[in-house]
């Protein structure tokens, strides 16, 4: 049932009423009984039991194919309703009121989707955001690899041309989800005689075709969220290539900013965290506390939590007026991801003692499986998300990158010397 907005008044506020009023009807026709009166009176068993009960992968197909998932998407490919970033905060006031569940695919509909709207084939779009839409395809980002990690555009997996295939060969690593994903966003070197930045292409790969090995990376928490991936001849239709051959660093470009909002606006799996709960919470769990500088440290993590969301909406209204995600991610991306880490450390320091006594996630414990359902049910452990919160400022460009990009991009500073920028990429030492 896709939102009627044919008789909404140009009004922004009726707009926004109407859209919270259909969003709310709509949730009532779908969800449980019971469940939206819960939640209105605070019954967090019955809520609870209902959340536990309900079908993860069959609530994200209605929730996509309704359109509700990715609101913003043009409705025409199937996977959303059309609406501007403002309108589209409305319906999700409505969502977040309910605590509807999300589709776990943040990498696909956080970055893979923008990107195939900007820069995609209509045949790509109709294939590909569907799927992404209902969480049905899970996908993963191909970009680093072991000798050009920050480094991007030095990667040298390459890409050479068949008739109307490419045939990849090369390794990534650190790639989230890969293991789980059905397709990849993969940059690759097509043109190694040019310099670095020129001569890449973007391409959506089939992680199970055949020539695609993916190993996991056990790391700190026991999950294997992280993967290497070796391709061995795997052949990519050139239908599958985002963007003109060579233009691969332009759609790059536009992947990695999403990311920035991805990892670090709403819907970031570590940017409300201490064990699944907002700064605000973690001070209603351990009040009163008698420690003055405990106090203090709760006190600075509320202002700072506050001056993120304040810069989230200054950058929501700039592509409420038609811009693309632009740098100012990476202001919260680098804001983010070290409150996160000042956030869990307050958290687990205020368990005391308690906070070492973690013997996994308890569902699956120690595999992605069980991390996804622990997400999905909305269960989390303080000892677990201290110790993923370690990635947070390595993840998505480290903070040096990100530091890099604001003085280059924001502050106009000039950039850092890079003797291989403009020499072919093939003569540079490697």
């Amino acid at each position: 049932m896709a939102i009627d907005t044919s008789e909404i008044t140009t009004d922004s506020e009726a707009t926004a009423v109407a859209l919270r009023e259909q969003t709310r009807s709509w949730l009532a026709t779908v969800l449980p009984d019971g469940w939206m009166a819960a939640i209105e009176s605070g019954d967090t068993d019955t809520y609870s039991k209902l959340r536990r009960d309900l079908n993860y992968d069959d609530w994200c197909t209605t929730l996509g194919e309704a359109g509700y998932a990715t609101p913003t998407w043009p409705a025409e490919y199937g996977a959303g309703l059309s609406l501007n970033p403002g309108e589209a905060r409305s319906v999700n006031e409505v969502l977040n009121l309910y605590r509807v569940p999300r589709p776990f695919n943040i990498i696909g509909i956080g970055m893979g989707g923008p990107t195939l709207i900007t820069h995609g084939t209509e045949e790509q779009k109709k294939k590909l955001l569907p799927g992404l839409a209902t969480n049905q395809e899970i996908w993963c980002q191909l970009f680093s690899e072991p000798g050009a990690g920050s480094d991007v555009a030095g990667l040298g997996t390459r890409a050479v041309l068949d008739g109307d295939e490419w045939i990849i060969n090369g390794q990534k690593v650190w790639t989230t989800l890969a293991h789980i994903s059905r397709w990849g966003m993969l940059l690759a070197r097509t043109s190694p005689d040019i310099p670095k930045h020129r001569g890449l292409s973007y391409f959506i790969i089939d992680m199970h075709a055949p020539g695609v090995e993916v190993r996991p990376l056990v790391q700190i928490t026991g999950d294997a969220e992280f993967n290497e991936v070796f391709m061995d001849n795997v052949r990519i239709p050139d239908s599958m290539r985002v963007g003109a051959e060579g233009d691969g660093w332009r759609v790059g470009i536009t992947t990695l900013m999403n990311e920035r909002i991805a990892l670090s606006g709403a819907g970031s799996l570590a940017g409300d965290a201490a064990g699944g709960s907002s700064s605000e919470k973690l001070i209603a769990r351990h009040t009163p506390v008698a420690d003055v500088r405990d106090r203090q440290r709760l006190a600075q993590l509320f202002i700072d939590e506050r001056l993120i969301k304040f810069n989230n909406q200054r950058a929501a209204e700039r592509r409420r007026s038609g811009g693309e995600a632009g740098p100012e991610g990476s202001i919260t991306k680098l804001m983010q991801a070290e409150f996160n880490q000042r956030l869990q450390k307050v958290a687990i320091d205020l368990e005391g003692a308690g906070g070492m006594a973690w013997e996994g996630s308890g569902t699956e414990a120690g595999t992605m499986a069980g991390f996804i359902s622990d997400v999905a049910n909305n269960r989390s452990d303080i000892s677990r998300t201290f110790l993923r919160a370690q990635a947070n400022t390595i993840e998505g460009g480290t903070s040096n990158i990100m530091r890099n990009i604001l003085g280059e991009r924001v502050l106009g500073l000039p950039k850092d010397a890079d003797g291989s920028r403009d020499i072919p990429w093939i003569d540079v030492p490697k």
